[in-house]
C-alpha cells in the first residue's frame, strides 16, 4: 500500500561542489597550453594590468600633451581633430576603460560568489526538506500500519458479533 521513494541527488550537485564559483580574478591556464601561450598569457596579463591603472592614464596624458602645441601651432583643424581622435583620446581612454572593466569584474565576482553561496544555502535546505519528508513518510507507514492492524481487528470483531447475532435454525 505505501510507496517506497529514493532520494537521488543530482549529479550537477557534486560537480558544483566540486568547481566553486567562476571568477574573473584568477586567470587559469588553459588546458593543455604549450610553453609559448603561457608565456605570451602572462606577459598579456601584466601589461594589462599595468595600463589598466590609473596612473597609467596620468602618464599617457602627460605624454599626449607634448605634441598638442604642435597639433594647436599648426592651425589646421583636421591635425587637431586627429590629435584628440587619435592621440589624446586613445591613449588615455584605453586605461580608463581598463578600470572600469576592472571594477566591473571585481563586482561581477562578487555576485558570482553570492550567487554561488545562495546556490549551496539552497541546496543544503533542499537536503534537510528531503530529510523532513523521509521522516514524515517513516510515520505515515507507521500510522498507515496501525491502522490497517486496526481494521483487521475491527473486521474480525464485526465478524464474530455478526457471527453470534446470526439466528440458528
Amino acid at each position: 500500500m505505501t510507496t517506497k521513494f529514493t532520494y537521488e541527488p543530482h549529479e550537477r550537485v557534486q560537480e558544483r561542489l566540486a568547481e566553486g564559483p567562476v571568477v574573473t580574478h584568477a586567470p587559469r591556464r588553459p588546458p593543455r597550453s604549450h610553453r609559448m601561450q603561457r608565456i605570451n598569457a602572462a606577459i598579456g596579463l601584466r601589461i594589462t594590468q599595468s595600463v589598466g591603472t590609473m596612473w597609467a592614464a596620468y602618464a599617457f596624458m602627460a605624454l599626449t600633451l607634448v605634441s598638442l602645441p604642435a597639433a594647436i601651432m599648426s592651425g589646421n583643424a583636421i591635425i587637431i581633430v586627429a590629435w584628440i581622435a587619435q592621440t589624446f583620446l586613445q591613449l588615455v581612454l584605453l586605461p580608463i576603460i581598463i578600470v572600469g572593466q576592472n571594477i566591473q569584474a571585481k563586482a561581477s565576482d562578487a555576485r558570482s560568489l553570492a550567487t554561488y553561496k545562495d546556490a549551496g544555502a539552497i541546496l543544503d535546505e533542499a537536503a534537510r526538506i528531503q530529510k523532513h519528508l523521509e521522516a514524515q513518510d517513516r510515520a505515515m507507514t507507521h500510522i498507515l500500519d496501525q491502522v490497517m492492524k486496526l481494521q483487521k481487528q475491527v473486521s474480525g470483531e464485526v465478524d464474530e458479533l455478526a457471527a453470534v447475532s446470526k439466528p440458528k435454525k
